[in-house]
């Protein structure tokens, strides 16, 4: 009988121990219940791999950028498809579209993203080293009169791929 007694304290406190110890944690050894993963929305993944189609690019890596080009192509189009479509898609989505080659996608992209969204700056200065690339300087310095009046950065940028016949693409 008392070796019953000795076995159910000793189970008793053993089991008490345990759930004691998951309550009570130090600040050194804290452990915690591992979180779900957060699912990244389409649009979000696709700025992921235009940046790093961007650093693949700028160290020359062609065949690499054009690989995540493509990934963030895909997002975008899914995220055009599944929500709302939004200027700053549209003008990733002409972004991605000069870096692949395919300069009429492009300028139609960035035109839907002016007819949304006619006050961003970013869009024109894209629209216009388009066309800068594209050898219709005519069309670009319509561009730069339009971000003439704004004195900005973009301005300066334009008038400069301009000057020089080439552009950031």
């Amino acid at each position: 009988m008392f070796n019953k007694y000795i076995i159910f304290i000793c189970i008793t406190f053993f089991f008490n121990n345990i759930s004691f110890s998951k309550t009570v944690s130090d600040s050194k050894n804290t452990v915690e219940e591992p979180k779900a993963p957060i699912k990244m929305s389409d649009y979000n993944l696709a700025k992921k791999y235009i940046k790093k189609a961007d650093k693949y690019d700028k160290k020359d890596k062609k065949k690499k950028a054009k690989k995540f080009y493509n990934k963030a192509l895909k997002y975008l189009l899914l995220s055009n498809k599944k929500n709302h479509p939004q200027a700053k898609t549209f003008n990733y989505l002409g972004y991605i579209n000069a870096k692949l080659g395919i300069l009429e996608n492009a300028e139609i992209y960035y035109l839907l993203a002016l007819d949304m969204d006619p006050k961003n700056n970013s869009i024109y200065i894209n629209l216009g080293n388009l066309y800068v690339n594209s050898n219709r300087i005519a069309k670009a310095k319509e561009i730069l009169n339009v971000l003439k009046s704004c004195n900005c950065e973009e301005f300066k940028m334009l008038s400069n791929s301009i000057k020089l016949g080439a552009s950031i693409y």
